[in-house]
């Protein structure tokens, strides 16, 4: 199953055929594999299958992608490499999952450097070509990328400065978050996503930052009063093919592919839009008191920002310099 199963240029042979030609026709198709990490019903795994849609009708049956969601083809951890090894020609993952790899793969996760879906979105515009250079030395292609909603700041009380923050425990499920609460004066404390409820709720810890989406999916309001819609960042998904594999396609299916890859990213972060603004107003109407931060509260964000801006720069090296020059920032 792990196998690209080729049939087209058989077909082709059989059929005494040179291409689909100009009206997307062909005797037999070619099927890809493709793993993504979610679940059917989350709007990264229903915009990809969009995308599989398009593919398929724009080849006329030429190429036909068969989408493995919520890990059951490779787990998560596993699916960049299966990509490059040539297991399956396709996959999407976690780009700041990368960052061992080269800090350039984690710029969109930098707190408070990108604090807007406009924001997001040149910074994504101004590293997309070193992040592609980065792949392109794996045999990767980057076919497109598509943000998560941002991350927003819950509590348990009103937040008018980051002192606010002093002597909280804060959680920390990785070492952004826990350099977050750090410069915060906050006590980072480990707690996994399956025990949120339970640790709010015992007190073992009193604020944490994560998206709207993840507040929902744990029903905050059960236990937290405040949500501050800080947009720290807005880490994406992307979605890469085998080099190899696309080299081998028809160019008329390539360029299929290409222009489904572009209409693909653009209904993605609209609907990453559209599920930011969802998922808030939920929080809200369940009782939650939703705001953006206020001046002094962003400042000190802005502040703790900085830092790990100059932090991240100083693994990314000259890379990094040019992006953020780029950026603007």
């Amino acid at each position: 199953m792990n196998k690209i199963i080729s049939t087209f240029a058989v077909g082709l042979l059989a059929a005494g055929l040179s291409s689909f030609g100009a009206a997307g026709s062909a005797a037999a198709g070619e099927t890809w594999d493709m793993p993504t990490p979610y679940g059917d019903g989350n709007f990264h795994t229903v915009n990809i299958k969009a995308f599989a849609d398009d593919v398929k009708a724009a080849t006329n049956g030429a190429l036909e992608i068969n989408i493995h969601s919520a890990g059951s083809l490779f787990k998560h951890p596993e699916i960049k490499n299966a990509v490059r090894g040539g297991q399956v020609p396709i996959g999407e993952f976690l780009l700041s999952r990368l960052s061992n790899e080269n800090p350039i793969f984690a710029v969109d996760s930098v707190p408070f450097l990108a604090t807007d879906y406009d924001a997001a979105a040149k910074l994504w515009s101004v590293s997309r070509e070193k992040t592609e250079a980065l792949f392109d030395r794996q045999g990767l292609q980057v076919l497109f990328a598509v943000p998560w909603p941002p991350q927003g700041i819950y509590s348990n009380k009103d937040l008018n400065s980051v002192d606010d923050l002093k002597g909280l425990k804060f959680r920390a499920y990785n070492a952004a978050t826990e350099r977050i609460a750090q410069l915060a004066g906050a006590v980072p404390t480990q707690i996994e996503l399956a025990d949120i409820a339970q640790a709010f709720s015992t007190g073992r810890v009193e604020a944490m930052i994560t998206s709207p989406s993840t507040g929902v999916n744990h029903k905050t309001w059960d236990f937290l009063s405040h949500f501050y819609h800080t947009q720290a960042w807005l880490p994406k998904n992307i979605v890469v093919v085998n080099k190899k594999a696309f080299a081998a396609l028809d160019s008329e299916v390539q360029a299929a592919v290409l222009a489904a890859a572009k209409k693909a990213e653009t209904r993605g972060w609209q609907a990453s839009r559209e599920e930011t603004d969802k998922m808030v107003k939920i929080l809200g109407d369940n009782g939650m008191k939703v705001s953006a931060p206020g001046a002094e509260l962003q400042s000190g964000l802005q502040a703790i920002g900085k830092t790990m801006t100059d932090e991240w720069v100083a693994q990314a090296g000259a890379d990094g310099v040019a992006i953020l020059k780029a950026y603007g920032g």
